[in-house]
């Protein structure tokens, strides 16, 4: 009898082996993936950001253009899968994540601009 449970343990921690190492292999694959296409789109930095003397409605104007990219590609790759075109879900989810990061970060930035402003408007002369 014990023979069955050390045969049975040992198939788990085999499985579990493997599985350990192909959730490494991806997030490897994963991180190179991110740092790529960081260096393809300068990071994430806005264009308007990497210009000396850029005005603010520009780099306002170009972070959501980028926040607006995210969400496409989020959607589209989302659309591909859903389609049965793409079988990469991890692709798929960190597509995902940055549109939502992004957006959350534009939505904070907006907040914060509208409460300037109301502060600005609300100071007495």
């Amino acid at each position: 009898m014990s023979d069955i449970g050390s045969v049975g343990r040992a198939d788990v921690a085999g499985v579990l082996a493997q599985m350990r190492a192909i959730r490494a292999e991806m997030n490897a694959q994963v991180n190179a993936d991110m740092r790529v296409a960081d260096v393809a789109s300068g990071a994430g930095q806005p264009q308007a950001l990497r210009e000396p003397g850029a005005s603010f409605g520009n780099v306002l104007g170009d972070a959501l253009s980028s926040v607006n990219a995210l969400q496409q590609d989020s959607s589209a790759k989302a659309a591909a899968f859903a389609r049965g075109e793409s079988n990469n879900l991890v692709e798929v989810m960190v597509a995902s994540q940055k549109s939502s990061v992004a957006f959350q970060a534009a939505l904070q930035v907006r907040n914060r601009m509208v409460s300037a402003y109301q502060d600005i408007m609300n100071m007495p002369i």
